[in-house]
């Protein structure tokens, strides 16, 4: 994956072994990493929901795969991140 943009659709595979099309809503590069919030397509589509939709961040390593954060403080420092860009697109 070379560079990834908002809006871009993709494919993952869960802890299920089931692929799930995931779409990229938020995008910030934090120290040099790129990282992305994305969410189920299904839950984006589902305009009737008022349930808050599930939010996740992935990471772009070297050869710009994207993988899952490695520690729970990788994981608050990208979540403060995006959490501030949510509050200013309120």
């Amino acid at each position: 994956m070379e560079e990834i943009e908002i809006g871009e659709v993709f494919t993952i595979t869960d802890e299920n072994d089931e692929e799930q099309e995931v779409e990229v809503i938020a995008k910030a590069t934090i120290d040099g990493t790129v990282y992305v919030a994305v969410s189920f397509v299904e839950d984006l589509d589902d305009e009737d929901s008022d349930e808050d939709i599930d939010v996740f961040f992935l990471k772009m390593d070297e050869e710009g795969d994207l993988e899952e954060l490695d520690t729970e403080e990788e994981y608050e420092k990208v979540f403060q991140v995006f959490d501030e860009m949510f509050e200013d697109v309120e």
